[in-house]
């Protein structure tokens, strides 16, 4: 079975297994860069959030009562939502997984920070790794490159990671190479670049290091989907 990927911008990954619609990390609504998305028109039956910034939760509580969706996220972040009248939620912690009706889902370590909106405390940031019935991704959140990585190729086979490439607040795509190479895969499905100027980067420059280190480097316009 291919899954299918439908970008919404910065951080914010669609991810369909079969009929169910994952969203990750939904910056929609407050992203110049896509206004020409529809926030209540995204359809999903659970939002995964890695960490508590804004830019990775500001549409996140409006999509999952709009669809009845679960929330899954930390237990700091899965309250805090909880709080504000979000009904289906899951709590997690780093090391933790726990299977859903699509899969299991692992939540990883980050290297990053995680302040919720309010300033209240969004918990440890982390990452996901999804095992379905025909494969398996990594969904790094922010982080920097870590050793921690190397623990995910031994505990599964990765078709793809996506991963952050704007350096400055993550890591670059030289650290997402390495990264890559850690969790023993060769796509890199790139996020968090080029949605704010700390983050802009040459892209052309970024798929020629890619491609030079044997690897390929896929990057959605906001909007469109793929199938991987």
């Amino acid at each position: 079975t291919m899954i299918k990927l439908t970008y919404f911008g910065h951080s914010s990954y669609l991810v369909e297994i079969n009929d169910t619609k994952i969203l990750f990390d939904p910056f929609i609504s407050p992203n110049s860069k896509a206004s020409k998305i529809d926030v209540s028109s995204i359809k999903a039956d659970y939002v995964l959030l890695s960490h508590g910034h804004e830019d990775h939760v500001a549409d996140a509580e409006s999509i999952t009562k709009a669809n009845n969706a679960m929330l899954v996220s930390n237990y700091e972040i899965a309250v805090w939502f909880a709080q504000k009248g979000v009904e289906k939620y899951h709590p997690m912690n780093i090391g933790g997984s726990k299977v859903f009706d699509f899969g299991r889902v692992k939540y990883v370590n980050a290297v990053h920070s995680s302040t919720l909106p309010d300033g209240a405390s969004g918990g440890n940031p982390g990452g996901f790794v999804i095992k379905h019935d025909s494969g398996c991704f990594y969904y790094a959140g922010d982080t920097a490159l870590t050793y921690d990585m190397k623990l995910i190729a031994e505990e599964f086979k990765i078709d793809f990671a996506i991963l952050p490439i704007g350096d400055n607040f993550t890591m670059d795509i030289q650290d997402a190479i390495k990264a890559a190479d850690f969790v023993g895969t060769k796509k890199i499905v790139g996020m968090h670049y080029n949605t704010f100027p700390y983050i802009e980067i040459d892209l052309e420059a970024a798929k020629k290091a890619v491609s030079e280190a044997g690897k390929e480097l896929i990057l959605i316009n906001i909007g469109d989907s793929i199938t991987l």
